[in-house]
């Protein structure tokens, strides 16, 4: 089905794609409308949903990796999703973003859905129903539920939806591998911007965040790995073991991973302040790429430290790593437990950790934002490399300032507004750094880090925009910063050499 398609399908019972629209109601009783198929970002219009918030996932995930020396990677995965929902409007219908994967069956609080083909625009539709629209030319994924008895807004419901199918290597918008990873071993499961969708039915949007309990079944001998803390021993009968996680904590749904390999699952170890960390590390490493891996791992107890003395309390239950022989070419945070590709360097280590602070614990509210992620991670890093004595965040910012002569194109690129194939380019990254550096230098230190704790303290569990991240430094240095970031986010020219020191 094209996009126009799934408009005309959207049109059936009277609304449009944002669910406006409604049949007309007596005074003070609902007025039912389908929530809206996307939560309206720009770069991902169909990612997430509308009409209601997710308060909880139970995953109960059932996975068989591809067979030894595989001619293609493959995987099987069936799963069950039980999905805690509040409306937060009337609704008649609602969907769910679900890609590459079949729903088999599903209910609303008990009761059974029929599963229905696509209907023909025009068609009416009787009684509780779902189906899916899936259009891989159009980037639309969506699982369709139509509810019997109708919901009201601030109801309380379940969702249970059994689905599975072939798992294979999924490519994002720039073509990049994302979501559910198939790997020699198992899966690396990496889900940025959009790519949970892959592998269990969500409101992929971080908008819609949620609390998570994972049940992963898999053959002996493999260790999966999810957010979060064991909530219980993994259980081995019948040639599997069930491995069991939960992650209690508000988090964005392109956060989770369900990573299956050949891991050493290590003891945990603990920050100065408390935080268990549990690391994962692939026992098929190289003993170079181990070596790196375990130096890095190691002095992560002391990046807590400095980052909780700077930008305040961890924000989550717990902390560690995956790092997977396999590879998809990056690193990626994924809440309390980033993964890692190949080895574990120190400074992405460092990088990945700042991440729990900024963009997942605050998460931004289109990705538009996504330079709050990535500008945080990277100067944190370089705060890092400062506390080692590598260099000073100065001397770093200089370095890349010095980069790329005032006539270079790298300077037309506008980090706040990336658009969705720039999400991860140079410039989010670096710029996004030499924004906040300069930031500081403008502000002052004691504003500079207030501002960042306030930060965190006012969106945790949330998400913030590129003005909201303003108005916190505008409250706490008491100045305009109207041109600052103009320049800084939207400029189009190399910035002014006013932030670079001796």
């Amino acid at each position: 089905m094209t996009a126009a398609g799934l408009a005309a399908l959207v049109v059936i019972s009277g609304a449009g794609a944002s669910g406006a629209l409604a049949a007309p109601g007596k005074p003070g009783q609902p007025r039912y409308a389908p929530g809206a198929e996307g939560v309206g970002d720009p770069y991902f219009p169909y990612s997430g949903n509308g009409g209601y918030d997710v308060a909880h996932y139970d995953l109960d995930l059932d996975y068989t990796p591809p067979a030894p020396a595989p001619a293609l990677l493959e995987g099987q995965l069936t799963g069950v999703a039980t999905i805690d929902i509040v409306a937060t409007q009337d609704l008649d219908r609602f969907n769910l973003d679900l890609r590459g994967m079949t729903a088999s069956a599903l209910s609303v609080n008990g009761k059974p859905a029929a599963g229905i083909p696509v209907p023909a625009a025009g068609a009416e539709i009787d009684g509780a129903a779902y189906w899916q629209v899936q259009d891989d030319d159009a980037r639309i994924w969506e699982l369709v539920v139509q509810p019997r008895p109708k919901i009201k807004a601030g109801q309380s419901f379940q969702v249970v939806v059994e689905y599975g199918g072939t798992t294979i290597r999924p490519l994002d918008i720039e073509g990049a591998l994302y979501g559910w990873v198939t790997t020699r071993d198992g899966a690396m499961v990496v889900s940025e911007p959009d790519g949970s969708m892959t592998w269990y039915p969500v409101s992929d949007h971080q908008t819609d965040k949620a609390s998570y309990r994972f049940e992963i079944t898999v053959p002996e001998g493999k260790v999966a790995v999810a957010n979060g803390v064991p909530a219980q021993d993994p259980v081995t009968a019948d040639g599997l073991t069930t491995w069991y996680w939960d992650a209690p904590d508000e988090q964005a749904s392109y956060l989770t991973t369900a990573s299956v390999g050949d891991f050493d699952l290590r003891n945990t170890y603990f920050s100065a302040s408390g935080v268990p960390i549990i690391d994962a590390v692939d026992t098929k490493l190289s003993a170079s790429r181990l070596a790196t891996t375990n130096a890095s791992l190691l002095r992560q107890p002391a990046m807590i430290d400095l980052f909780e003395s700077l930008f305040g309390k961890y924000p989550f239950n717990s902390y560690g790593a995956i790092v997977d022989n396999d590879s998809v070419g990056y690193a990626l945070e994924t809440q309390t437990r980033p993964v890692y590709s190949a080895q574990a360097s120190e400074g992405t280590v460092a990088h990945e950790l700042a991440h729990q602070w900024f963009g997942n614990a605050v998460s931004p509210d289109r990705w538009a934002d996504i330079w709050l992620n990535e500008g945080w991670a990277t100067y944190a890093t370089w705060i890092w490399n400062e506390e080692r004595g590598i260099r000073t965040a100065q001397a770093a910012y200089n370095i890349w300032y010095n980069s790329a002569p005032p006539t270079s194109s790298y300077w037309t690129f506008q980090i706040g507004d990336p658009g969705p194939l720039g999400l991860f380019a140079g410039q989010v990254y670096n710029r996004g750094a030499g924004t906040l550096h300069a930031l500081r230098l403008e502000v002052g230190d004691e504003a500079f880090f207030a501002g960042a704790r306030l930060w965190v303290e006012r969106y945790n569990d949330s998400t913030g925009s590129a003005a909201d991240f303003q108005a916190v430094y505008e409250e706490v240095s008491g100045q305009d910063l109207d041109a600052f970031f103009q320049i800084w986010l939207y400029g189009q020219e190399k910035p002014p050499a006013t932030w670079t020191l001796p």
